[in-house]
């Protein structure tokens, strides 16, 4: 294996670890419903789609929820929740991002990306994974209730984590990417 392929797939390696890790640190916010937390576990992903494009990308959220998964999930709803949030979030930024590669662009991609991820994971809660979820855990209110439920809380809370991992993530364009991109 020649020098920059294992150079790759230590940074890989790497960026997944720290994803992982992030995906654990969760925190609520306020005014929003508690189970719903946010994490920063998308910025390391973020990372690989910009150093690296999108097969390493994706590959670094598929490895995170797959460790995720297998470590740390009470059941698998969450965990496949938050594998199409990262790519509703990220794939829209990355495709945008790699049509001009310059800031305007990526903050476009971020505010596509924070819609995109809205959109997904409200119509994905309301038809499938809080379906899923209330017959997994017999929570009949869940079922009852869905309408109230991503409107008052799926809604603004992907708003609010698309904007938080959207600032992140441009500030670590900003300061941090260049410099890894000359290891």
């Amino acid at each position: 294996m020649d020098r920059n392929r294992l150079r790759k797939l230590i940074i890989i390696s790497i960026l997944s670890a720290i994803s992982f890790v992030l995906l654990l640190l969760q925190f609520p916010i306020p005014f929003i419903p508690p189970y719903l937390t946010v994490d920063l576990s998308d910025i390391p992903a973020f990372i690989g789609f910009m150093m690296y494009g999108g097969a390493v990308g994706s590959l670094i959220i598929i490895l995170k929820i797959l460790i995720y998964g297998l470590l740390a999930a009470s059941e698998p709803i969450g965990p496949l929740a938050n594998l199409l949030a990262s790519f509703s979030l990220l794939l829209p930024v990355f495709f945008i991002y790699m049509r001009s590669r310059t800031t305007k662009s990526l903050i476009i991609g971020f505010i596509v990306g924070t819609v995109t991820l809205t959109i997904m994971l409200s119509l994905l809660n309301y038809f499938v994974l809080l379906p899923l979820y209330g017959m997994i855990v017999d929570q009949t209110d869940i079922i009852e209730n869905l309408r109230i439920i991503v409107t008052a809380g799926i809604i603004p809370f992907n708003i609010v984590k698309g904007i938080m991992v959207g600032l992140v993530a441009f500030i670590i364009y900003k300061k941090l990417l260049p410099k890894l991109n000359r290891l």
